[in-house]
């Protein structure tokens, strides 16, 4: 199964945790494609089975401008990821209350209306409680591939 894993950071968290993922990933046998930085058409050029995308908040729950060109590039261009698994990291802060990890909510919810299918519940990782967010993910990682493995 081909992979394409993007990342939108701010420090670069997200990023972390997204080269992180894709070692696991890769390790399991995935054939894994880092697109970075996160562009539509490198996405639709990789062709992935699978989608993985890692993600943070910032401001007021937007998405890390970084990434925003990305995000708006797939509300223009509706690429259509019909029944293609997909599942999201998002990085908040839980003491930003109602915006916590809106940032990975927005994407999902973008994902869902371009029809690709989660694979597994979003993963929010907690900056008011996690010191290293990449080791934090490693558990949920190892389900994300295992529900890959179930979806071929």
């Amino acid at each position: 199964m081909h992979l394409a894993i993007l990342s939108g950071s701010v420090y670069g968290t997200a990023d972390l945790v997204a080269d992180e993922a894709a070692g696991r990933c890769r390790e399991a046998g995935l054939n894994v494609s880092r697109v970075k930085p996160a562009s539509v058409d490198a996405l639709l050029e990789a062709a992935p089975d699978a989608i993985l995308a890692c993600v943070s908040t910032t401001g007021m729950g937007e998405l890390p401008d970084s990434f925003m060109p990305f995000f708006v590039g797939l509300q223009d261009r509706f690429p259509l990821f019909t029944g293609k698994p997909f599942a999201v990291i998002a990085l908040g802060d839980s003491a930003y209350g109602d915006t916590f990890c809106q940032g990975g909510e927005q994407l999902r919810e973008l994902l869902l209306e371009l029809q690709a299918v989660e694979a597994l519940p979003m993963l929010r990782l907690d900056a008011s409680e996690s010191v290293s967010p990449e080791l934090d993910a490693e558990p949920w990682i190892a389900e994300f591939v295992a529900a890959l493995g179930a979806s071929d």
